[in-house]
């Protein structure tokens, strides 16, 4: 069973349809205000705002009379300034016409330094990484079987000697017999045949005593070049031999060196007929460290591969280096530059003045010191940081080299060293006025107050010294003045909360309280009044201490 609702309950009052639509635009209106105002916050300029009013700095502004807000909104809505560029000047010089290719630095001559006979290795007379001579002991193999050899060859040699000097002095007994008919002519042949034998064997003896002394000065291992010896591959007292492959040291050459580098083909004809050239004339090479910043040495151009590299394009070339200083190490990779010629009086620009467009190359010419001027002009050959202008140019002219990407054919464009123009100046002052005005005091620093008078405009400022610490400033406060009639209003509240207001021909500087004055700011606390460059001192505040100061000032507002 339902219970039956009261018919005593309270009803909710239902808004009318006119309230919901008023309640809506104030609500619309409330959210178009606050955007307006963020609007405004957002867009307006660093000086909108200060007073603009005759005889002050804005009035001269490039948004025409008015305040310094006019003036800058004036100037951003006029043209925009003018790109600041750099300029080079085109000059003639000397152009060399090189040819860079990566290198691998190698010996002239490599040798594995092998023992020619088998024994004990005795001595190594060389220390690891040591120059050495040609011709200079490296080790020494037993020699004491050779020495036996030697003398054994020596003996036989000395028998048959003395068997031929036998055979010899019978022949002549036997042509002296024959001479007389008292022997036969076959017994004088085969004596004389018999010498002539044993000729052969002394003969054969002494080649035998050679071998062997030979072998007897192979045991002292000589270096067959001269050059750098590597590191040691054998130890006294093992056995070596000439078949052994590692040998005993290995010498590397290293004056005069070569560089081997690959030279493109379609180079090749550059190169061909000056590869014959005599010592003196040829091309000059110069080595540099993979940074391509120091030269390691400086040679010529050496020889010239017969074929092409069918894999690579490429043919291979040899330069020379003296490396006196042992510079260049083998197998080291070096960055090769051939010069080929020498190109004479080319004009040159910075490689960053030449731009690349559709038409071709061009550069921006800078006409009359101050318009950028688009000249097609014709590229030659282009170093590392200069490139050559074969028509187009004149040298002596001046090309845009930074900056050209801001600007077109016919630009206005300034240089660093001219004087920035008013738009500059503007904001330039603008923000010194603004540092100006945090400096302005009360006076507070040394007590003290003045008011000169000077010209028709007037300015608030305190004359006390800059603050090093603002801290204890920050709870002075002073309220803003009102201003005085056909005078601007401008809020130059600093950290310590000094408010100055301005009036026509005049301005009011107001000093912060003192010690025991009223934080409002009123003119008990030391108010000073100037009117047409003249001012009236205030009452003192509690501390009997005036601070603010009337300074006048040559129509800039500070």
């Amino acid at each position: 069973m339902e219970t039956p609702t009261s018919s005593n309950a309270p009803l909710k009052p239902r808004a009318s349809k006119r309230a919901r639509w008023i309640g809506g635009v104030a609500a619309l209106a409330g959210m178009l205000a606050l955007g307006g105002m963020a609007w405004y916050l957002t867009h307006r300029g660093p000086a909108e705002g200060r007073p603009g009013g005759p005889g002050t700095q804005a009035a001269a502004g490039p948004g025409g009379p008015g305040s310094l807000g006019g003036g800058a909104r004036g100037g951003r809505s006029g043209r925009g300034p003018a790109a600041t560029v750099g300029v080079a000047t085109a000059e003639k010089a000397d152009l060399p016409v090189t040819l860079d290719a990566l290198g691998t630095v190698t010996a002239a001559a490599t040798t594995t330094v092998r023992p020619q006979v088998s024994g004990i290795l005795q001595k190594v007379l060389f220390k690891e990484g040591q120059m050495v001579r040609a011709g200079q002991v490296l080790a020494q193999i037993d020699p004491r079987q050779f020495e036996l050899q030697l003398m054994q060859a020596t003996g036989q040699r000395e028998r048959d000697e003395a068997q031929l000097e036998n055979a010899r002095l019978t022949l002549e007994r036997y042509r002296t017999l024959l001479s007389q008919d008292s022997i036969a002519r076959q017994d004088v042949d085969t004596q004389a045949a018999l010498v002539k034998q044993l000729q052969g064997t002394v003969t054969t003896d002494r080649a035998s005593e050679g071998t062997a002394r030979l072998n007897l000065g192979y045991t002292k291992v000589v270096a067959p070049i001269s050059g750098r010896v590597g590191l040691r591959v054998v130890d006294i007292g093992n056995l070596v031999g000439a078949n052994d492959a590692a040998g005993i040291a290995v010498i590397t050459q290293l004056a005069p060196i070569d560089v081997e580098f690959a030279v493109p083909q379609d180079r090749v004809s550059e190169l061909a007929p000056r590869a014959g050239e005599a010592a003196g004339g040829r091309m000059v090479a110069l080595a540099y460290d993979r940074t391509r910043s120091t030269v390691l040495e400086k040679g010529e151009f050496f020889a010239l591969d017969n074929q092409v590299d069918t894999q690579t394009g490429t043919v291979m070339a040899k330069a020379r280096f003296a490396n006196a200083g042992s510079s260049l190490f083998p197998s080291q990779f070096v960055n090769v530059r051939l010069e080929l010629r020498t190109i004479k009086d080319a004009v040159v620009v910075p490689v960053t003045a030449l731009r690349h467009g559709s038409s071709g190359d061009y550069v921006y010419v800078l006409q009359d010191g101050q318009t950028a001027s688009l000249r097609p002009v014709k590229r030659g050959i282009a170093t590392v940081d200069k490139v050559q202008i074969e028509s187009g140019l004149e040298a002596g002219e001046q090309v845009i080299t930074e900056g050209a990407d801001r600007i077109k054919d016919g630009a206005r464009v300034t240089l660093p060293s001219q004087r920035p123009g008013a738009d500059g100046e503007h904001s330039g002052r603008s923000r010194r006025e603004g540092r100006a005005g945090r400096n302005r005091g009360d006076g507070a620093a040394d007590g003290t107050a003045s008011a000169p008078a000077a010209g028709g405009g007037t300015a608030g400022e305190g004359s006390g010294r800059w603050r090093r610490h603002r801290d204890d400033a920050a709870a002075n406060a002073s309220a803003p003045d009102s201003a005085q009639p056909g005078g601007t209003q401008w809020d130059g509240r600093r950290g310590d909360g000094d408010v100055r207001s301005g009036a026509a021909g005049g301005l009011q500087g107001l000093g912060g309280a003192g010690d025991g004055g009223d934080p409002a700011g009123k003119a008990a606390h030391g108010r000073r009044t100037r009117d047409g460059g003249t001012g009236t001192r205030g009452p003192d505040d509690a501390s009997g201490t005036a601070r603010g100061e009337g300074r006048a000032a040559d129509g800039v507002t500070r």
